[in-house]
């Protein structure tokens, strides 16, 4: 007790500090870059920070267009204990003679980008330049999915995951293996660690075929906490009033330990303490997977939303009650793979995904916005015939082969309810055709001076984020 009274005084006078110094000094912007798995949030963070340093594409952002953005600069970032985003090794990656994408994310990372800034309106001639810190916070996506439990007892997660796998065929498998288990039986160690492999496999399996909702996230990228005890249980049916040494019991007793030693220490370390947000989501992939991918997308959405403390991050609530989410993007990444007709189609749909968030959000004072981008542009457009109609289509290097090719991915619905109505009603499969996407390799660049590598609205999601601060 008297340990977690010392670690609350001690997080209450860091917090104070730096409220007080963004309010009067140097103003601090910790931007949360958050995603699902293949959402592309490390070539995201790399083309944004790429795009300030050489500010030649980002005439969205107002600061750029009016040229107050004078100087712009990597520094250490404030956090000694976290890893520093790899931006180097990330930027060789997608510029060399042979681009490639570079790794996923695997653990939290930090980078601290500053910008010297004229003021602009009155203050333009009372004032100098000034120096705005733009802290980027890079996690896994896998430990986003986490969030979702920190209000959910083991009984509610078992039931709820147990349903989900009775609904897919990945699920089959560990579906029997976890029933067959007597929950109020005596456990054994080989007994748990099996059913957790078997429950494991199913995880990675479902995120192969385009599920979202797959937590607990760290099984699938468990790190140096591979084979642990709080991260070596299942789902199991409940009994009736299983004892105190049944296997049910011993399953709660370690996802609660998951709870307490891994999902909350990073929703206080890293999570509550982000002022802006942004949310990738590989919208695309879940339409490709198929209906039943994208109502999980949806739902999904709406728990990791339920995690965030949006509202106004005012300075006196900084400093009573900490950060608090102040604005929230939801971005459809990958627009890139749509030719631009298709793109505000892609951006309703996205819209329709995040509406339960979204106004969630709203409600509690959080500003949110929806767009489609592509942080590195990888295809360019053109338009074909085919059977004597004109197909927009985008032509890119292919992924597994290394050729050119164009390709039509089909038109998405203008309303973005055809598509949501069919997923909510379970739907095995579109009534009206399949959505395709292919995986393309990151074009091979020839950057200006000044220039920055190529995007789809990367300019605009930098605004919404961070304008108002310039």
């Amino acid at each position: 007790m008297i340990g977690a009274v010392a670690d609350g005084l001690t997080r209450g006078i860091d917090r104070i500090s730096d409220a007080v110094s963004g309010a009067f000094f140097e103003p601090v912007i910790r931007i949360g870059v958050t995603g699902l798995a293949r959402s592309g949030k490390t070539v995201f963070i790399t083309s944004l920070i790429a795009n300030m340093l050489e500010r030649g594409r980002m005439p969205g952002l107002t600061a750029v267009a009016e040229g107050r953005i004078t100087a712009a600069f990597l520094q250490p970032q404030p956090d000694d204990t976290i890893p520093r985003f790899a931006y180097e090794a990330h930027l060789a990656a997608l510029t060399a003679n042979t681009p490639h994408w570079p790794e996923s994310t695997s653990a939290v990372s930090e980078l601290r980008l500053s910008l010297r800034v004229r003021p602009n309106g009155l203050l333009a001639g009372l004032s100098g330049p000034r120096t705005v810190h733009i802290d980027i916070i890079d996690y896994p996506g896998e430990w986003l999915l986490d969030l979702g439990l920190m209000d959910k007892t083991y009984a509610d997660w078992a039931a709820e995951t147990l349903s989900a796998m009775g609904t897919r065929a990945e699920g089959t498998k560990a579906l029997t293996a976890l029933e067959a288990a007597d929950p109020q039986g005596a456990w054994e160690e080989p007994q748990i660690a099996t059913l957790t492999a078997t429950f494991t496999a199913y995880l990675h399996a479902a995120r192969a075929a385009g599920y979202s909702g797959i937590a607990p996230g760290r099984f699938l990228l468990p790190g140096e906490m591979a084979g642990s005890p709080a991260l070596t249980f299942a789902p199991l049916p409940a009994g009736q009033s299983p004892g105190r040494r049944s296997l049910w019991r011993e399953m709660e007793r370690r996802y609660n330990a998951y709870k307490s030693q891994v999902v909350t220490p990073f929703f206080r370390d890293h999570f509550a303490r982000i002022d802006r947000q942004i949310v990738l989501i590989d919208a695309l992939g879940a339409i490709h997977a198929g209906p039943r991918a994208l109502a999980d997308l949806r739902r999904t959405m709406a728990d990791i939303l339920a995690a965030f403390r949006p509202g106004q991050n005012a300075f006196l609530s900084r400093l009573l009650m900490g950060r608090r989410v102040e604005k929230i993007l939801f971005a459809a990444t990958k627009a890139d793979h749509l030719h631009h007709s298709q793109h505000a189609r892609l951006t309703g749909i996205m819209e329709a995904l995040t509406s339960e968030a979204r106004a969630r959000a709203n409600f509690q004072g959080a500003e949110t916005a929806s767009l489609a981008m592509a942080a590195l542009r990888a295809t360019v457009e053109e338009t074909r015939k085919h059977d004597g109609t004109d197909l927009d289509c985008v032509r890119g290097t292919l992924l597994d082969s290394g050729k050119q090719a164009a390709f039509y991915p089909g038109d998405l619905p203008e309303n973005p309810s055809a598509l949501m109505s069919v997923a909510e009603d379970g739907a095995a499969e579109w009534l009206d055709g399949d959505y395709q996407i292919m995986k393309f390799a990151p074009a091979r660049l020839t950057l200006k001076p000044g220039e920055g590598p190529p995007h789809i609205r990367l300019d605009r999601a930098a605004q919404f984020l961070i304008g108002d601060k310039l």
